[in-house]
């Protein structure tokens, strides 16, 4: 089946079956854990239940649709969680069979590695611990002095962070192709200098060009300018606070380097804290635990993408319909369909896992539960 005939299909799908009857009872209840979260009915946050329990319906009638996890939050509160089984992969490839999820059951979030990563330099920043955004991210990697050359001195954090490198990177190109640039940076032994070796080919600051190696020398400043891994960064400054006690974040094959890009490991409720963390603006429970202004600061448009989104600092940046007019959103997006949709306005936050590694229905299925069944769900 082709990707378009696969589209045309999925959308007949979801047409045919959001067009089903209510359901008759609220369904989806968050269960407390003792994880930090506040707990509510979804009438309690101005939710309408039995719309939420559409998205139930839909998604034990296709099940196909591989979604493994679908957590919504609003007013700072847990509403609803909904966990199925399904096949899943493990970052680096490790196939992991059929997986039943629970509320304590982790999943990849993979390029939301990327979202996280930015949190942490931002703490980092707020610590007095990273360099100026300004400065030339070559100068934090003097062991790859040889490999400095007028055009890469160039780069700046501030160029990093909205995937503005000017490097030649191509990850658009099937993962076994020759063509992609992810794959051999991962299976390096020295990733940071398989990096540098890239050539410049546009000026830094100019234009987006998605890239883990960007996130990658993020992540390895980070634990330079901080002298820790950036797990063990993050399970202090960011993940504790959360109450996120369980988590993995992976390193890269070949190398005893941490994957900034996308090894990431959470359970769903716990990304879900990222998401409630950003709509209240660094803060969670009363604490802050992000810098004052860096969620603004993260989430301002930066360059324009390939597509209809704007990028940020490792945030996408998109809009969906709401009641006839437009409403943004902050998203984290990983490959196989994870999502992390922050929608300040609304006061919402939806988390989301699946396993569409590789076609359309990634972002066919995530964008569908936005604004299908959740935004439809909202009553005030």
């Amino acid at each position: 089946m082709t990707n378009g005939a696969m589209i045309r299909r999925a959308l007949l799908l979801l047409a045919l079956l959001v067009a089903l009857p209510a359901a008759a009872q609220p369904c989806g209840k968050a269960e407390a854990i003792g994880d930090g979260w506040t707990l509510a009915a979804p009438e309690e946050v101005g939710l309408d239940g039995t719309k939420l329990c559409n998205l139930e319906g839909f998604l034990k009638q296709w099940l196909t649709a591989n979604i493994h996890a679908v957590v919504v939050a609003r007013h700072g509160k847990l509403v609803m969680e909904h966990y199925l089984s399904g096949r899943d992969v493990r970052f680096a490839g490790e196939d992991l069979g059929v997986v039943r999820f629970t509320p304590t059951t982790k999943h990849d979030v993979r390029s939301i590695s990327k979202s996280v990563t930015a949190l942490l330099v931002g703490i980092a920043l707020g610590e007095g611990k990273f360099p100026p955004l300004e400065s030339a991210v070559i100068d934090s990697f003097p062991e790859y002095a040889r490999l400095r050359t007028p055009e890469n001195a160039r780069i700046t954090f501030r160029d990093l962070l909205p995937m503005a490198h000017g490097w030649k990177w191509d990850e658009s190109a099937p993962w076994l192709s020759p063509d992609n640039t992810e794959r051999p940076m991962f299976e390096d032994t020295d990733p940071y200098r398989f990096i540098w070796e890239q050539p410049v080919i546009v000026p830094p600051g100019t234009l987006f060009n998605y890239s883990g190696g960007a996130t990658t020398l993020l992540g390895g400043a980070l634990a330079r300018a901080t002298g820790r891994k950036i797990d063990d960064y993050a399970r202090e400054k960011l993940f504790g606070p959360l109450s996120i006690t369980d988590f993995e974040w992976l390193d890269f094959r070949n190398a005893q380097e941490v994957a900034a890009f996308g090894g990431l490991r959470l359970r769903p409720r716990d990304l879900a804290k990222i998401g409630q963390l950003m709509v209240s603006g660094g803060m969670w429970n009363g604490q802050r635990v992000l810098p004052e202004g860096w969620v603004a600061e993260s989430t301002k448009p930066r360059l324009n993408t390939d597509g209809p989104l704007f990028y940020g600092y490792q945030w996408w940046l998109g809009r969906s319909l709401y009641r006839g007019r437009s409403v943004d959103w902050v998203g984290g997006i990983g490959l196989g369909g994870q999502r992390l949709y922050i929608l300040p306005e609304l006061d919402l936050v939806v988390a989301i896992n699946s396993a569409h590694y590789s076609g359309p229905l990634q972002g066919i299925i995530p964008y569908a539960i936005l604004n299908r069944f959740v935004l439809p769900a909202i009553r005030d």
